[in-house]
């Protein structure tokens, strides 16, 4: 009878485990969806559907995409498109990358909030993220070291800022790497001659302000129109199409409770 006992017991523990492992999702990747927009979509995602667990790693998009190669994530965040050799790396291993749009952003350069600098133009912001200016007097402002920090290069918004901005050229020598968007904007805001860009999501950071780029700030209105030079979809990834409670999360996220938060939280609805 013991050991009947104990097999029964281990059986409903299996089922247990089977059940947890059923309600847990894990997402993987980009810093600009992780840091502030899943986590909120996941909040109220579990106040639907009570006993969801979910495991978030906000650290570049580059691993969010190979995290869905490697099979180690149900959803993989990127604020880039999957670069070919990724597609094909996940060929290989039989997976299929499927992107799904889940927000608009626009990537705001900020500075110092005492930074005089009212505007610049996408020449300038070239130069300045490249190192061919590197004093602010020499566009506009009052004078001093420009000091450029840029997020790291697991990042999707490193490549998609590398690719808008400037050209494809290098970063600047000296350009320091900041692990996410919250890092940035506390350092520029610390520092009276900072500049660096963020998503949308982060603009109203302490001790920063956004800069016009050719006259034309980042919002709503202007990443939807396509008159911001620095505005980018997002992306969720999955193996195939989504299924089970990867496929409920991607729903909600594109439903209108979903895109309600995205707009709350400072991206730009896909609707």
């Amino acid at each position: 009878m013991k050991i009947k006992y104990l097999a029964v017991t281990l059986g409903l523990l299996g089922a247990s485990l089977s059940n947890s492992n059923a309600d847990r999702l894990v997402i993987k990747g980009s810093d600009t969806l992780g840091a502030k927009l899943v986590p909120q979509l996941a909040e109220q995602f579990k106040a639907q559907h009570p006993g969801t667990t979910f495991d978030i790693a906000a650290e570049g998009s580059t691993t969010g995409i190979a995290a869905i190669i490697d099979g180690t994530a149900d959803i993989g965040m990127s604020s880039r498109r999957a670069k070919s050799s990724e597609v094909g790396a996940a060929s290989s291993k039989g997976k299929h990358m499927k992107p799904t749009i889940v927000a608009y952003d626009g990537m705001a350069v900020v500075v110092n909030s005492a930074n005089p600098i009212k505007s610049l133009t996408k020449k300038q912001v070239e130069q300045i993220f490249t190192g061919d200016v590197t004093d602010w007097s020499a566009v506009g402002g009052s004078g001093g070291k420009i000091s450029i920090y840029t997020r790291n290069t697991s990042s999707g918004t490193y490549s998609d800022w590398k690719e808008l901005a400037m050209k494809k050229r290098d970063y600047a020598p000296g350009s320091q790497k900041m692990a996410g968007n919250e890092q940035i904007a506390a350092e520029v805001g610390k520092n009276p001659n900072g500049v660096g860009y963020v998503g949308m999501a982060y603009t109203k950071a302490a001790g920063v302000k956004v800069v016009p780029v050719d006259g034309v700030a980042p919002s709503q209105q202007t990443v939807l129109g396509k008159t911001y030079p620095y505005a980018r979809p997002t992306f969720y990834y999955t193996n195939g199409e989504p299924s089970g409670l990867a496929k409920q999360f991607v729903d909600f996220t594109v439903g209108s409770g979903g895109q309600k938060i995205v707009a709350q939280v400072g991206f730009v609805p896909i609707k």
